[in-house]
């Protein structure tokens, strides 16, 4: 009896884990300024893509990486700030062009001007 109680309880233990893990996405709207506001629907994004496709995890993207800053921006270099711009425009204008073919249309925006508002 002492063991099916301290399976069920492991069990509860690691369901509750599961579930808030699960339900921790993330803010729902991001704000990056730099040349303008972006203002990134969070939400919107999960919706249409899986956590991977922005959040790599491969053997050079570890799975827990939470921004691209974090390895694409290191110091405020001149080089740092280009490899971390050269991240977000190919991952962002990449699936928004992927997106826009696939749809059809064009809704999810490749200029400029259209991300970054001032």
């Amino acid at each position: 009896m002492k063991k099916l109680i301290v399976m069920l309880m492991v069990v509860a233990f690691v369901a509750t884990a599961a579930v808030a893990m699960a339900q921790d996405k993330g803010p729902a709207v991001i704000k990056l300024t730099n040349k303008g506001t972006v203002t990134f629907n969070h939400t919107a994004h999960q919706a249409a893509a899986t956590c991977d496709d922005c959040h790599k995890s491969t053997a050079n993207h570890p799975a827990d990486t939470a921004k691209c800053s974090s390895c694409h921006r290191k110091s405020d270099s001149k080089a740092d700030k280009k490899a971390y711009k050269k991240a977000m425009h190919k991952n962002c204008i990449d699936c928004h062009k992927a997106a826009n073919k696939k749809n059809g249309d064009k809704k999810a925006p490749t200029g400029c001007k259209k991300c970054h508002v001032k």
